[in-house]
């Protein structure tokens, strides 16, 4: 009887061998018959929400309107999140793809087996055990969203497990990753390439490596805004005694919070943490019913897509926003317009001008003695009073030190609390503007100074010449008169001759300061609009050469920055 018995349990033995045997070949012949025939079967592609793309479409903006202002580099990632969302929404959106990722010894392939229900992943004390990734579907339809993974046809499964169990987790797709610190570098890159293709992640961890720095840092730590799509399952607490697997339960929440994952408990968003054991199957009726309300909800692929829309609008915010205001003012504006008009002279050349006037007047309404002493001293020195058109060597330096801070000044203030890329955009554009701009005001100094020829004579310049001219000729005959009553050809009487030439000599001098009095107001009005017409031209030659650029460069970084607005969801 011990040996009927012994052969029986041998025979027990064998005959569940050959069963978990048929059953993985079964499911490894289903699932190269889902490769063959994924173009066969059409899948409903994964539509997604308004603001969704509406995010999606303002990050394509972001990029196209920052590709001359950003380096490659800088912009590939947010790229490379366009190109996989556009490549995920043409595939079906009917499946969910969750791939497990552990550890060397963390047991993820006997979790995959037992969601799967039945040997699929190889488990084993050799490692690395899992070598490629292995896929299993548990609906048809989902062949291009494995193709994208790149996982062959050899290394595709159906689960084996009763209707009602894979009813639950209808929709799955799930992949068993080699391990992550494998000591093979071709599986740390499989890792690293599928974890960004696919929807959602469960993290094995096992007692032992739970708070593995290399887990935490290079994968939890990054991936925190990802905690939606984010299972965390601490698996063999079949090896823990008593209440240690609570103990190491919190110390794995308190880790995963100090990472920045948000915990999805009392109904917040967030990451799944779980304790199981995939040897004893314990808990793992709890994780197939979160899975399977996971995969039902079908919002997997929206999440993943917005979380990697949410990392990339992180990475790119230092080169979009500060924090601080930044623009050009209207002070800055006016300052810069004054600075010019001091480098072109715009002050002399109004006192010059108002000199210029009074000048005029004075030779037009003065007394014919004064003109005819004002026109001696003219003769033997050059005129003053002029703007000089060509400025000493000295002076023309001076003026061009004076533009050239200019630009720099207006360049500093309009980039100031700019993102660097942005701030050194705006100062070549100041820079390219200022190129030519000393030779150009020198030019408008010429054109817009003094107007040729004599300043424009007021309506009571008549009358004031009519009246100089009566004062001479008052002059001319009372002293007519003395000479003919001296050489007796005219009878004495010096009383009206003497009056004649007082009045005369009075009121030449009289009527002379009561022109220049009068003319005051004139020349400073002459003088005021000569230096606005320079001030003028000096300001728009700045504004068309600087200005207008740097405004340009700042209205496009409004742009962007409203797109970025967009991609992070604000404005």
């Amino acid at each position: 009887m011990r040996r009927g018995d012994d052969a029986g349990a041998w025979d027990d033995g064998l005959i569940a061998r050959r069963v978990s045997e048929n059953a993985a070949a079964a499911a490894e012949q289903a699932g190269r018959r889902e490769a063959r025939g994924a173009g066969a079967q059409s899948a409903t592609t994964l539509a997604l929400d308004g603001p969704l793309r509406s995010r999606l479409d303002a990050l394509r903006e972001l990029v196209g309107l920052s590709r001359t202002r950003l380096d490659s580099k800088t912009l590939a990632e947010a790229g490379k999140v366009l190109d996989e969302a556009a490549s995920r929404r043409r595939l079906s959106g009917r499946h969910t793809v969750v791939a497990i990722a552990g550890a060397t010894g963390s047991g993820k392939s006997q979790l995959f087996n037992a969601l799967a229900g039945v040997t699929i992943s190889e488990t084993g004390v050799r490692r690395p055990t899992t070598a490629s990734p292995i896929a299993c579907s548990w609906s048809d339809g989902a062949g291009t969203l494995i193709d994208r993974l790149g996982i062959p046809g050899r290394l595709r499964r159906r689960p084996v497990q009763s209707p009602e169990a894979e009813a639950q987790l209808q929709g799955l797709v799930l992949v068993d990753l080699p391990d992550h610190d494998s000591a093979a570098v071709q599986h740390r890159e499989q890792v690293d390439r599928i974890l960004t293709l696919v929807d959602a992640v469960i993290w094995v961890v096992d007692p032992e490596k739970y708070a593995d720095a290399m887990l935490h840092e290079r994968y939890l730590r990054p991936m925190a805004g990802h905690a939606e799509v984010m299972f965390v399952v601490l698996n063999q607490v079949d090896r823990l005694p008593g209440e240690a697997a609570e103990l190491v339960l919190d110390d794995l929440r308190r880790l995963l919070d100090e990472d920045g994952v948000a915990l999805g408990e009392y109904g917040e968003p967030g990451a799944t943490v779980l304790a199981l054991s995939a040897l004893t199957g314990e808990g793992i009726g709890e994780l197939r019913e979160v899975l399977g309300q996971f995969v039902t909800e079908r919002q997997a692929p929206a999440r993943r897509i917005a979380a990697d829309v949410d990392a990339a609008a992180g990475r790119l915010r230092p080169v979009y926003t500060t924090g601080r205001r930044a623009g050009l003012s209207e002070e800055a504006r006016d300052e810069f317009a004054a600075r010019l008009a001091d480098a072109v002279g715009a002050t002399a050349a109004g006192e010059a001008a108002e000199r210029a006037w009074l000048r005029n007047a004075n030779r037009a309404c003065g007394t014919p003695w004064l003109r005819l002493w004002r026109w001696y001293n003219d003769r033997r020195e050059p005129p003053t009073g002029r703007m000089r058109l060509r400025p000493p060597a000295d002076e023309e330096a001076t003026a061009r030190q004076r533009v050239e801070q200019a630009v720099r000044t207006v360049a500093d203030r309009a980039s100031a609390g700019l993102p660097v890329p942005w701030a050194q955009a705006v100062r070549e554009a100041a820079v390219r503007g200022a190129h030519g701009l000393p030779e150009a005001l020198d030019e408008l100094a010429v054109r817009a100074g003094l107007p040729p020829g004599k300043p424009p004579r007021p309506g009571w310049w008549p009358v004031a010449v009519l009246a100089q001219a009566s004062m001479t000729i008052l002059q001319i005959i009372g002293g007519l008169w003395l000479v003919g009553q001296i050489v007796g050809f005219m009878a004495p009487n010096l009383g009206v001759p003497v009056l004649l030439m007082v009045a005369g000599i009075v009121g030449g001098p009289v009527v002379e300061w009561s022109c220049r009095m009068a003319a005051r107001g004139p020349a400073r009005r002459y003088g005021q609009d000569a230096e606005r017409r320079l001030r003028e031209a000096a300001a728009g030659c700045g504004r068309a050469r600087v200005l207008d650029p740097v405004a340009a460069e700042l209205l496009r970084y409004r742009e962007v920055r409203e797109q970025y607005g967009k991609v992070v969801g604000v404005g």
